[in-house]
């Protein structure tokens, strides 16, 4: 399973320090939320940070888009982002979610769709085929250091049921809550892909191995 680091989670103050420590531990994904206090009660990045921090670190720049309005961030990030995902609940329609999966993808960057713990698997069926990635949010997104919704793993189980039988591509990643039990039920339960933030920088250097 691979882990992902959440920036959100990250000290500021020593973040060229814990970047570093990631780097030299084998991490190779870094998850960078964007949001944009409208979609989510909240802030957090712009483009140039991660421009900053993609000059100085090798990872793959997996790129949450928590945004009303995908197809202006998608801009932003797209020479930025080796993945970038949108919710389903910030397109109108499916054929628009479509739309912005293969306007991501028209960039040679893997495009993946997310759902809210309100949201159903069956909201997002008709793309399953088409993105690279399917994010199921075990947190109402928006805020670090939320408790893991543990029905968030029977959606997870829907997804590799799916999967199995018809032989997608797309990778189930998880994100909200995670730490070292709950992260295990989450692999157990087919996630390929785990979003760990709070949890892991509250001690990053004993931690990392848990998730290796």
């Amino acid at each position: 399973m691979i882990c992902a680091p959440s920036l959100l989670a990250a000290n500021f103050v020593c973040l060229e320090k814990q970047l570093t420590t990631l780097q030299n531990k084998g991490i190779t994904w870094l998850h960078y939320d964007v949001m944009d206090g409208y979609f989510v009660p909240n802030h957090s990045f712009g483009a140039d940070i991660l421009k900053q921090i993609k000059a100085q670190f090798n990872f793959v720049y997996d790129v949450h888009l928590m945004v009303s309005s995908p197809k202006i961030f998608i801009e932003f990030y797209k020479s930025l982002a080796d993945v970038i995902t949108i919710h389903i609940e910030a397109c109108n329609t499916i054929e628009e979610a479509k739309t912005m999966i293969q306007l991501i993808q028209s960039y040679g960057i893997k495009a993946g769709i997310s759902i809210k713990p309100k949201s159903e698997v069956e909201s997002i069926l008709p793309l399953l085929d088409e993105v690279d990635l399917v994010l199921v949010m075990s947190v109402e997104p928006g805020f670090g250091g939320q408790v893991f919704m543990m029905n968030s793993l029977e959606k997870v189980k829907e997804l590799k049921t799916y999967k199995d039988k018809h032989q997608s591509k797309f990778m189930i990643q998880i994100d909200g809550g995670v730490n070292k039990d709950n992260g295990q039920l989450c692999k157990e339960a087919g996630v390929e892909n785990c979003v760990v933030g709070s949890y892991l920088f509250q001690d990053l250097e004993h931690r990392i191995q848990e998730f290796q």
